[in-house]
């Protein structure tokens, strides 16, 4: 979608293994990343050379001399860090307590031993001999991601390419390196680019039958409108190569294109198919109304179509911020509109001929009924 708005995902470890593990992965895609063009600006959120104490508590012991073990960690925390304990009011203001040693106390670990908790007896245990503690290093924040232990990673595509670009790009790095047991999981506005990114395809789908219904209400006919949706591939087929030839990728911005281009070839049938409509309503015979159609018609729907490829030209040649999305659009409208005007308009009249033509057919064996 954007050029600018980045990528946001998830590293999931499923296996319940060990991070240090997973922050090895990590730094094995932003390192490969780093070596594609088309990404920037990798960076992650994991972090496990953090120094840290660790503290085991011997519960067994706790549990004999009567501590309890949410009293060890909480005389810890007041010692060493600060523990909330209530509020209190005081010229119409409230203020937070919080209990904290004297900062000669909280230097380092040489006054563990100094360290005492009360057992239910009232008796004064030393912490010291119901906990270790030693200098270690790890991560400063384990992250979650849907239930499993996760690493962020985001980024930003390069100038020039679009975060449909980035996904992809970063995705492929991802899968070239993760191995079973681990996966990605997208998060933000990439999800929902990845949740949307196959919808294009739908809404193409149904603007064509909603054309063709909305046809068949107008000609009160189930076979006029095949000819006039048959001028549909050739705008699609245009599209397509000048996107391919311009080495764009098929994500949002194309298919909202296409659904642009059902609207538009259908319109440039429309007109060749009503006049032919009228010269056979007129008397005309079946192939000189389509003859005659065609001839009217014809310079109509050239002018108009490249006055619409003029004025959608500035789209395709953009530059500045946002420029690849405008190029996308810009350039599947305007490859569209050149295949359809100048291939598409001819076989129009011959789709109208062939279909009227099977229609008097089966019309005359008492097949087809339709007006």
């Amino acid at each position: 979608m954007s050029t600018t708005g980045g990528f946001e995902m998830f590293v999931q470890d499923r296996t319940g293994g060990n991070i240090q593990v997973l922050d090895g992965y990590v730094k094995e895609i932003l390192a490969k990343a780093a070596e594609r063009k088309e990404l920037s600006a990798m960076r992650s959120t994991i972090n496990t050379n953090v120094p840290q104490f660790l503290i085991n508590v011997d519960t067994e012991k706790a549990k004999s001399l009567g501590v309890d073990t949410a009293d060890i960690f909480t005389t810890i925390q007041a010692t060493f860090g600060n523990t909330y304990t209530n509020d209190f009011n005081l010229f119409g203001r409230t203020y937070h307590v919080n209990v904290q040693s004297d900062s000669t106390f909280r230097e380092g670990t040489e006054n563990y031993n100094d360290v005492f908790v009360k057992s239910s007896e009232g008796r004064l245990i030393p912490i010291s001999s119901l906990a270790s503690i030693k200098r270690i290093v790890g991560p400063s924040i384990v992250q979650k991601f849907n239930m499993f232990q996760a690493a962020q990673i985001s980024g930003q595509p390069s100038p020039g390419y679009s975060s449909g670009d980035a996904l992809r790009i970063i995705e492929e790095v991802a899968k070239s390196v993760l191995p079973n047991g681990y996966t990605i999981a997208w998060s933000g506005t990439s999800y929902q680019e990845k949740l949307l990114e196959k919808s294009g395809n739908t809404a193409f789908i149904y603007a064509i039958i909603f054309v063709f219904l909305i046809l068949a209400a107008l000609y009160e006919s189930w076979t006029i409108p095949f000819a006039i949706v048959l001028a549909v591939p050739f705008a699609l087929l245009g599209a397509a190569l000048a996107v391919y030839f311009r080495d764009l990728q098929n994500d949002i911005y194309f298919q909202v294109g296409l659904v642009t281009l059902v609207g538009l070839s259908s319109k440039n049938a429309i007109l060749m198919v009503e006049f032919a409509m009228q010269k056979l309503h007129d008397g005309y015979s079946l192939i000189d109304a389509t003859i005659e159609g065609a001839r009217i018609r014809f310079r109509p729907i050239v002018m108009t179509s490249f006055a619409f490829i003029a004025g959608t030209l500035p789209l395709a040649l953009s530059t500045g911020a946002g420029a690849n999305s405008r190029h996308i659009i810009g350039t599947t409208v305007v490859g569209g509109m050149i295949t359809l005007t100048l291939i598409g308009t001819f076989f129009v009249p011959l789709f109208f001929y062939l279909i009227m033509k099977t229609k008097e057919k089966f019309t005359k064996k008492g097949v087809v009924h339709d007006s």
